[in-house]
């Protein structure tokens, strides 16, 4: 642990901004959130005072300080990895992440992540931290992440990240046969007592998922869903919170159903799929650094497209039974 002083001196045009969005604006390297953080650890000083409240109005020509901790970068060694880069530039990396890569390491896991790919594919981001990775996806589910370059990049991902202006839409495929759409505005937690599970409780963050249907088979259903947050596992507790856990999760789905009069091909398909059905199909954000709309798709893979095919055929086939 290293520990740093900012210091600088607020401005004419300041006035009447909160102290958070004043230093934010000030020290661009660190976002609003980690600001409001220290300011209310009691780090940051106005006119020599310690001030602990992030709302305090400023009014220009007050000389600041942020006396701050920061966390060493971990000498994390590059790898060769085939990367599937949908789109580049100098400041931001858009990747089709495959099932079965882990995206930062980990208690055990130091080797053959995406951090890991991202350094030796780009070394000159170890200057960024967590290699500019700004938000994950699970191991096991696949699609697209936006990654920053620099470190101005990387702030201003993180903000428009917290402030939901970042679009991230899925596709996945859920246990049950679901009749309509509609949101889930449910706080997730750390479960009580499975430390590797979430679980939906009052205590937790403020967690929204807007879902809707793609289509239904006999016994699943096909969806689109929408972060409003980003929670970890959000989408698999909020599902299965729901009762329509994804099929072939590990942690939320329990024990597969099968629907009566299934073929042998759909019930090995169910049985061999052995991950979450989740895909991060689309993202859409605005440049962090030219604030141009950018927006991208990534088709399923063919895991999933398979799956969808079995259970078509599966309703083509028990057409009649369902009426």
């Amino acid at each position: 642990m290293t520990f740093s002083k900012l210091s600088a001196t607020l401005q004419t045009h300041q006035l009447g901004q909160r102290l958070d969005q004043a230093l934010a604006e000030i020290f661009p390297d660190y976002s609003r959130s980690r600001i409001k953080d220290w300011i209310v650890e009691g780090k940051a000083t106005l006119n020599g005072v310690v001030v602990t409240t992030p709302k305090e109005k400023v009014f220009g020509y007050e000389s600041v300080t942020l006396t701050v901790e920061l966390i060493e970068q971990v000498n994390w060694h590059a790898e060769s990895m085939a990367l599937d880069i949908y789109y580049e530039d100098e400041d931001i990396l858009v990747i089709n992440k495959p099932a079965g890569l882990v995206v930062h390491p980990g208690a055990g896991i130091r080797e053959g992540t995406l951090l890991n790919g991202l350094l030796g594919y780009y070394p000159a981001i170890a200057e960024v931290a967590r290699a500019g990775i700004v938000h994950r996806l699970d191991k096991d589910t696949t699609g697209l992440m936006v990654v920053a370059k620099t470190v101005p990049a990387q702030t201003h991902l993180v903000e428009a990240l917290q402030a939901r202006r970042i679009t991230r839409e899925y596709e996945a495929v859920a246990i049950g046969y679901m009749t309509a759409g509609g949101r889930i505005d449910q706080p997730i937690a750390r479960h009580p007592t499975k430390r590797t599970h979430m679980a939906v409780h009052p205590m937790g963050k403020p967690a929204a998922t807007q879902y809707r249907l793609i289509k239904q088979y006999r016994a699943h259903t096909h969806l689109r869903l929408r972060l409003e947050s980003g929670r970890t596992h959000q989408i698999r507790v909020h599902m299965a919170h729901l009762n329509h856990p994804l099929v072939g999760d590990p942690l939320y789905g329990g024990r597969s159903r099968l629907p009566a009069h299934s073929s042998d091909n759909l019930i090995a398909t169910l049985q061999a799929f052995n991950r979450q059905a989740l895909h991060a199909a689309h993202l859409a954000l605005n440049h962090p650094i030219t604030q141009e709309p950018l927006a991208w798709s990534a088709p399923l893979p063919d895991d999933f497209q398979n799956l969808l095919k079995a259970l078509q055929v599966d309703l083509e086939e028990n057409i009649d039974r369902m009426y």
